[in-house]
């Protein structure tokens, strides 16, 4: 991409986690670009993160559904988008096993949509980019050792992650079949500020916060490679800049916890911030029955894009926890006072 010229960047899903922290970097430190973010406001998406960036002429946002082929495309014709970054998913795996076809229509649908319009409108056009962003879920479940890297074989189990999976093969396809100036990027679980209440870390807090049990599914001991979401914005930004068309990458954190070890060290956190007894929140870590067709381990080799694109993940997991729930206390507590008043 072409940092000094003015672009029009199309982010999707900017109002989800990852997303909104995308679109403030981008707003902020690229003025001579405008950044439009379409989201569809579903249950996981947020715009208080965005505050800081609303009033900024070089932001806009569209309420929209990517699954809405003809707002889309009306939205395209009038602006001309030069590049899509594309985050918008469905992308919870228990809402995934209790119902798989909106993964289907978001996930996959969506991305055809504007895989269609990009064909479109970008013709004979090869410097107009499309980073779609995907999850190491696409490539199954490890053993206890090895990792995932750009070359290991797809094999999804759930159906967030065969949707997933899809939506990056019909990526790769129009790159292959219609000389798209494509890139996927594939990364291991975030976390940080703003998350969503559903995903695991700020579940965890908002319990243990509550003094109520907190879920551990099975035996606890499921991996998974952690990485901040400020690391995984900046990867992203890097790939979108720098990346050949047609490359893809894993970005993972080279940090790797089991479940159960993670648990009690959100535990051992949320007592110190909040000056309780220590071993107050791990007592109420409670085994549930395992989640269907659970994966055992994630881990990724982000070798590939620490070698050519010289990124590599810069928060420890102490700090980013520390910060995480911190965030996530207060966001809790916010919402008891809201419910009081």
């Amino acid at each position: 991409m072409d940092t000094g010229a003015h672009q029009r960047i199309l982010v999707t899903g900017g109002a989800g986690f990852i997303g909104s922290h995308l679109i403030l970097r981008l707003v902020q430190e690229f003025p001579q670009w405008t950044i439009h973010n379409l989201d569809a406001l579903t249950y996981a998406a947020d715009l208080t993160p965005l505050i800081p960036v609303s009033q900024a002429p070089n932001y806009h946002f569209h309420h929209l559904d990517i699954t809405d082929v003809n707002a889309l495309t009306e939205l395209w014709s009038t602006y001309p988008f030069d590049a899509v970054i594309h985050l918008a998913a469905e992308s919870h795996v228990d809402r995934s096993i209790q119902g798989p076809e909106v993964f289907l229509t978001t996930n996959v649908q969506g991305t055809l949509n504007l895989l269609t319009l990009a064909i479109k409108h970008w013709k004979d056009q090869p410097k107009k980019r499309f980073h779609h962003i995907s999850t190491d879920e696409v490539y199954g479940s490890l053993g206890s050792t090895g990792y995932f890297t750009e070359q290991t074989p797809y094999a999804p189990n759930s159906p967030y992650a065969a949707s997933k999976a899809s939506a990056d093969h019909w990526v790769r396809a129009y790159a292959h079949t219609f000389g798209l100036n494509a890139v996927i990027t594939n990364c291991s679980n975030n976390y940080g500020p703003h998350q969503h209440p559903e995903k695991l870390i700020p579940l965890c807090v908002e319990r243990m916060s509550r003094l109520e049990p907190v879920p551990l599914y099975g035996d606890g001991l499921q991996v998974r490679d952690w990485l901040h979401v400020s690391d995984h914005v900046e990867g992203i930004i890097q790939v979108f800049l720098r990346a050949e068309p047609g490359s893809q990458y894993v970005i993972g954190g080279r940090n790797e916890w089991k479940n159960k070890d993670l648990l009690e060290q959100i535990a051992a956190v949320v007592d110190r911030q909040l000056a309780r007894p220590m071993g107050t929140s791990a007592a109420l870590i409670t085994p549930v029955q395992d989640r269907p067709g659970h994966d055992r381990r994630y881990a990724i080799d982000p070798q590939k894009i620490e070698n050519e694109l010289g990124w590599s993940a810069q928060k420890d997991m102490p700090s980013g926890l520390e910060e995480t729930v911190a965030w996530c206390l207060k966001r809790s507590q916010s919402s008891v006072n809201t419910r009081k008043t």
